[in-house]
């Protein structure tokens, strides 16, 4: 398909597919409750890259979204931080104390600060203090973060849900940051991109989270010009001949690789080695009739695709053949939200000055 014949970016049917997910999902995929919170982000994300949503929300509806994630935001002995969702709780409100077998999860932390961002809560109810002790229940003796304070997965997923959490806290107290670095070091490969642990095979996802936090902690500067070099070449290579973006080598291509693979480019300062038009094409292909954007051609679209694959493209200079359609809200690689988003989380996450200093 050639740049002058790329088809509509459907961003009002793809928004409606997100919105339609936050309502409910079939008993099909009952399988994701556990990772509800999450699901709320690639939803709550497409809308806010889409500009959809004020169209596709009301207002009593982004109030009911926002006591939601405030309700699963919890305290214990390791600290302050958000579930997934309720669904190992007797009852919805986080009231009480969380036991060993229901602690807050980094991850689920991690997105639902972005979320109440995009909704743009003020967070006036945020345990900071509770939040940065829940960061040291997490991190390992190798300095890597555990997803929970009592273990559960420990990789590079994890590590980079505590350094944006931290950014954006703009309060670097709750972890060893050298240990972490030194963590992240440890997880690079041969061939220039990071495994999801030591001794891992390179990702495209996982080499995104490397890079991010480096660029968070201000340490990129530590890579060397070689093995900056290395890790372009392997980004670049993973780019299909379909346009899409593998996530492994000789792996096939996947939308949510175009913006794991594409933003780590970003990072990287080297973002103009995106076949753009090639890429913007494959992600045009994978959109679903009836909304939504699926990891490839021809399969069922899901809202971790959609908004990963829309992320890709707010990523890219504005592409004239596309038309308006493909006119998106500009993304922040970083922290993975729009510029305004990212800019509201750094406003409104970290604890409010008092005369001046930082209130603890």
């Amino acid at each position: 398909m050639s740049p002058t014949s790329l088809p509509p970016l459907k961003k009002s049917g793809h928004a409606t597919h997100c919105k339609r997910c936050l309502s409910g999902l079939p008993s099909s995929q009952v399988d994701l409750d556990p990772t509800k919170m999450a699901l709320s982000f690639y939803c709550l994300g497409f809308l806010d890259l889409s500009g959809e949503l004020e169209a596709k929300s009301k207002d009593w509806e982004r109030e009911h979204w926002r006591d939601w994630i405030w309700t699963q935001q919890t305290r214990g002995p390791y600290g302050t931080g958000f579930r997934p969702s309720s669904y190992m709780t007797a009852t919805k409100y986080a009231t009480e104390e969380y036991s060993d077998y229901n602690t807050p999860h980094i991850i689920m932390t991690y997105t639902a600060l972005l979320s109440l961002s995009i909704l743009r809560d003020n967070f006036s109810r945020l345990d900071r203090k509770g939040l940065l002790e829940f960061l040291r229940s997490c991190q390992n003796s190798d300095g890597s973060f555990s997803s929970e304070p009592l273990g559960g997965d420990s990789d590079l997923r994890t590590t980079f849900s505590a350094f944006s959490i931290s950014s954006m806290l703009d309060d670097w107290s709750g972890m060893d940051v050298s240990s972490a670095l030194r963590f992240i070091s440890s997880c690079r490969t041969y061939e220039g991109g990071y495994g999801q642990s030591p001794s891992g095979e390179a990702l495209g996802g996982t080499t995104y989270c490397a890079l991010a936090s480096l660029q968070l902690s201000k340490q990129l500067e530590s890579l060397s010009a070689q093995d900056r070099q290395k890790t372009v070449r392997w980004l670049v290579q993973n780019q299909a001949s379909n346009g899409g973006f593998r996530g492994r080598t000789n792996k096939d291509a996947d939308a949510c690789y175009c913006f794991w693979c594409g933003a780590s480019l970003h990072v990287l300062d080297a973002g103009d080695l995106v076949d753009e038009a090639a890429m913007s094409s494959f992600i045009a292909s994978c959109q679903f009739k009836y909304g939504g954007i699926a990891k490839t051609p021809g399969e069922h679209p899901d809202p971790y695709h959609t908004y990963l694959a829309l992320a890709a493209v707010a990523l890219l200079p504005p592409n004239p053949s596309g038309g308006a359609s493909w006119e998106i809200c500009p993304l922040d690689p970083l922290l993975n939200a729009t510029h305004q988003t990212s800019s509201w989380a750094r406003a409104h996450i970290p604890t409010p000055k008092v005369d001046g200093d930082h209130a603890l």
